[in-house]
């Protein structure tokens, strides 16, 4: 058992690169001691070791080890007595299990998805699934009957040796010198791959066929396009760059591990846990097996199981979908009729390009969650908008409309039900003079007179918009306030000019129950209450106001006639007798109050109702104003966002790795 390549022979160096002199570190038996693979399997050997210690992920050149003890590093299903066979070191395959999903719908999802989001969502965000959908189309229009699978690994770990071998001939050069592979080279089994791997730009001098032979001639591999790349942690950054683009275009990759590196923080930070939802077009394969002695391979392959799954990566096994985890040995070939037997199967079943745009539309949407789901359920429900509603109709002075309202019916119907002496007086107090009650009333004009507070109206917009926004992704939420402020604009404004239209309006209708006297759907129409030139209408009469007013002018008749009728009495005209005019007159006297009294209790219900009629229809229109403005402007933008959200739903309805 030898770890030296055909090309490293007689160069004083291992396939690592390192010096020959570290042979030397082997023992007489054979056994490997030249890391902590080696020292692992010299601690499982019951020929005899040290006992060794636990590997652990490395970075960069240090190792942090656990300590693993003998008992740690023997097969529990094994007999007690039977000591391990170390010829035993027969490849270990997981399962591999396909799967697909509707893939189209899917795209045209993600497509709409990304269309309605471009005007609230930046350009960054919506960058990956822009590459996804280009990638997608231009995947499509190439062949489907071809499969391209990448060879990926570190450098040292035998991928152009598996390359080759997959080959059947020398394709890819190998040898001491690192790195070997500067650029892609693809084999492809069949014609009509160009337009693939033009898509690689892959040059035509690095594009080969297999050499004529049986694994030329396996019908398994026919469209089959291999292509090894260079080292992912190679010195050069031009060939990491190369790896990483190549990547994201092929349909399956064949990760290449060796027994010192396959726990390379790299690797798994950088490759195998971003692409943990690619694990159903992922292979990951333990090469360099014949290094290893006893079951120090199966030890190392599921320890790499281990590490895949803290990664997130589904594996293959049970026949469930997920990645396919084996060991071999690409120097000298065993396992690898294995490998290319399920690589085979893989590219027969032609579903791997579906298989990696769903895998990629998977990613994307999880990028995108973050801005699509929502905590709760974000939206404006009836009691938000009541409260929007009675702000705004607090801000506009609703209320108070309706109180001055109130009060104008009555003071109406003190004008025609009350004594002459009564109206007298009041039409002396009309003029306006000093001293007058009616001059002191404008003096102390009532709060519905002023204009709207604007402090109330923005304070309101400012809570219904974080009502409308509470539990939206940060976008959306911003949107919607933005929404909410810009149709806020001009706001105060127009309700000002519905408080004084009230004010001038004097709460004026055609009857209690007539209709509004503002414009209901933004509060800006003219006011209909008001009457010509300027002067507010006088507000309706009851039917029985005809007869209180006749049941008042016979009082006042009354008292007229009984004073007459004594005043000629008192000068002689008449012959004496006061008790009749007497009782005349103060009939009069007392009857015109108690008629004005009883006029004023009958109106107290209709002057009541016609001032909470003017309050609602003053608060119908700052309503409608509000509405208009802002809150239809929020409710679109929550449509919106629903709608993106039921298509961001269909992207991930039917993923298959859970993300």
């Amino acid at each position: 058992m030898t770890a030296v390549t055909d090309e490293d022979q007689g160069n004083g160096t291992t396939e690592t690169g390192e010096p020959k002199e570290k042979e030397e570190a082997r023992s007489k038996d054979g056994r490997w001691d030249d890391g902590l693979i080696a020292r692992r399997a010299a601690a499982a050997d019951p020929r005899g070791g040290d006992s060794g210690t636990g590997h652990s992920r490395t970075d960069g050149g240090s190792t942090d080890s656990d300590s693993v003890g003998p008992s740690d590093l023997t097969d529990p299903s094994a007999p007690a007595d039977s000591p391990p066979d170390e010829d035993d070191v027969r490849p270990q395959v997981e399962a591999y299990g396909p799967s697909g999903g509707p893939l189209p719908t899917r795209l045209d999802a993600l497509r709409e998805l990304v269309g309605l989001s471009r005007a609230r969502l930046d350009r960054d965000t919506l960058a990956e699934a822009g590459r996804v959908l280009d990638e997608a189309a231009a995947r499509q229009r190439l062949s489907s009957r071809h499969t391209v699978v990448a060879i990926a690994g570190a450098t040292g770990s035998g991928k152009s040796t598996l390359f080759n071998a997959l080959a059947g001939t020398q394709i890819s050069d190998t040898g001491l010198r690192r790195p070997t592979t500067s650029q892609p080279i693809a084999c492809s089994w069949t014609d009509g791959a160009a337009g693939l791997l033009d898509r690689l730009a892959i040059p035509g001098r690095l594009r080969r066929r297999p050499h004529p032979g049986p694994a030329a001639f396996d019908e398994a591999l026919q469209g089959l396009v291999l292509v090894d790349l260079p080292d992912h942690d190679s010195a050069a950054t031009a060939h990491r760059d190369q790896v990483d683009r190549v990547l994201a275009l092929v349909d399956a990759v064949i990760w290449v591990v060796d027994p010192e590196k396959y726990a390379d923080a790299a690797l798994h930070e950088r490759y195998l846990r971003p692409l943990a939802g690619h694990a159903e077009v992922t292979f990951v394969v333990l090469n360099q097996i014949d290094r290893l002695p006893g079951e120090a391979a199966d030890l190392v392959l599921d320890d790499l199981r281990r590490l895949l799954d803290e990664d997130g990566m589904a594996l293959g096994e049970h026949g469930e979908p997920g990645a396919t985890v084996m060991s071999l040995s690409a120097l000298t070939g065993d396992g690898v009729p294995e490998l290319r037997e399920m690589v085979g199967r893989f590219v027969q079943d032609r579903t791997a390009a579906t298989r990696r745009l769903s895998a990629d539309v998977d990613a994307a949407a999880a990028r995108l969650r973050p801005v699509y789901v929502a905590e709760g359920r974000p939206g404006l429900g009836e009691r938000a908008r009541e409260e929007f509603t009675d702000r705004l109709a607090e801000a506009v002075g609703a209320a108070a409309a309706g109180q001055a309202a109130e009060r104008e019916w009555r003071r109406n119907a003190g004008r025609a039900c009350g004594t002459p002496w009564l109206r007298l007086w009041r039409w002396y107090e009309s003029r306006g003079l000093p001293g007058s009650l009616d001059r002191m009333g404008q003096a102390l004009a009532p709060p519905e007179e002023e204009p709207t507070a604007r402090q109330r109206v923005e304070q309101a917009v400012r809570i219904v918009a974080d009502d409308a926004s509470a539990g939206l992704p940060a976008p959306w939420a911003q949107a919607v306030r933005e929404a909410a402020f810009n149709g806020a604009k001009g706001l105060p404004e127009a309700l000002d000019e519905l408080a004084a239209k009230a004010a001038a309006g004097g709460g004026s209708a055609k009857g209690s129950g007539g209709s509004g006297r503002f414009g209901t759907a933004s509060g800006m129409g003219p006011a209909t209450g008001v009457a010509l030139g300027g002067r507010p209408a006088k507000p309706p009469r009851p039917k029985w106001w005809p007869a209180a007013v006749l049941a008042q002018v016979s009082m006042t008749l009354l008292q007229v006639f009984g004073g007459l009728w004594l005043l000629g009495q008192i000068v002689g005209v008449l012959e004496p007798g006061l008790v009749v005019p007497a009782l005349i007159m103060l009939a009069g006297v007392v009857g015109g109050p108690l008629v004005e009294w009883s006029c004023a209790a009958a109106i107290r219900g209709p002057a009541r109702r016609y001032g909470q009629d003017a309050e609602r229809r003053l608060r119908e229109a700052a309503a409608g104003c509000g509405r208009a403005r802002v809150l239809d402007p929020v409710s679109a933008e929550l449509a919106r966002y629903r709608e993106v959200r039921e298509r961001y739903v269909a992207v991930t309805e039917f993923s298959t790795t859970g993300q």
